[in-house]
């Protein structure tokens, strides 16, 4: 008799742990909801509005200002941007003969052309 009992408190025992153990998952999906749900989407706190078009991408062509730095490490000085075009970007200044013009890639690295 002593037997029995002992294997039936065991089984008891086991039976109450494996209920705890689903009960306590299932309580967690549990929720009230009073009234109607908001179907207008998020608080306006969390919309954000799509970034402006080219957002975070790289210059495609030469940058002005580096096509005139570099003139002036050529020797150039008062280096201006005088034209920009589809390939080309035109720089004109002073060395030492006097006025003249640079030319440089309209790509990424404004690669010299023509001196």
């Amino acid at each position: 008799m002593m037997q029995f009992l002992a294997k039936t408190g065991l089984a008891v025992m086991l039976t109450a742990g494996t209920l705890a153990g689903t009960v306590a998952p299932a309580a967690a999906q549990f929720s009230i909801i009073i009234g109607e749900p908001d179907r207008r989407g998020p608080p306006p706190e969390y919309r954000r509005e799509p970034p402006p078009p080219g957002y975070g991408r790289r210059p495609r062509g030469c940058d002005p200002r580096l096509a005139e730095d570099l003139a002036q490490d050529y020797g150039f000085r008062r280096a201006r941007v005088v034209d920009i075009t589809p390939r080309r970007v035109i720089v004109q200044g002073w060395t030492r003969r006097g006025p003249d013009e640079m030319t440089f890639g309209n790509v990424r690295g404004c690669p010299a052309l023509r001196r």
